[in-house]
């Protein structure tokens, strides 16, 4: 039987109650972990795709950006020939870039919004991922693992993101120099 339908309910979900409701809770932690894995890589999925839509938009932004350099000069030399008709054509056509760049600039602005959105819900799961993986090792471990589990085993974090590694090596580095000014 599948522990979660979405995403936010493996987010969500409380594993102390979970497993305390579990009849075999190895087996069912293990089922967790598989739904959770999967979750987790569909979820990264969805980020390197949101990615790849901000970097999309970002290019087609400064190609249209560009275009607009073209039309001003395509005006200038039209003026510099006495074309007013030409002249005036071009700046048309630079007035639509323009507007065309304001469309693709709210995009990305949700693009970035959504890829942001996506990669905290990622960061999350790999939390929750984590977390159920170390109460796992508790188990086989012969610990309780209805309890939190705030085991320091640095095994049991083999799960944590190179982005989550590195806000903790900048947090660490953050209090240590706290710790000096004291």
């Amino acid at each position: 039987m599948p522990y979660f339908s979405r995403l936010t309910d493996i987010v969500t979900c409380n594993l102390t109650s979970i497993l305390e409701q579990a009849v075999d809770k190895k087996a069912a932690l293990e089922e967790i972990i598989f739904e959770m894995k999967e979750g987790v890589s569909g979820a990264e999925r969805s980020v390197k795709t949101a990615g790849t839509n901000v970097s999309q938009l970002e290019v087609e932004i400064g190609e249209q950006r560009a275009a607009i350099g073209s039309w001003v000069q395509s005006a200038q030399e039209a003026l510099a020939m006495n074309d007013e008709a030409k002249a005036r054509q071009a700046l048309e056509r630079k007035h639509e870039v323009e507007d065309l760049i304001a469309g693709l600039e709210q995009q990305l602005e949700a693009a970035i919004s959504t890829r942001d959105h996506l990669r905290t819900m990622m960061n999350a799961l790999q939390a929750r991922l984590a977390d159920a993986s170390r109460r796992l090792k508790m188990l086989s471990d012969g610990e309780d693992a209805t309890e939190e589990s705030q085991s320091s085993d640095s095994s049991a974090n083999l799960e944590a993101s190179p982005d989550r590694q590195g806000r903790v090596d900048q947090e660490l580095e953050a209090m240590r120099k706290q710790m000096e000014v004291k």
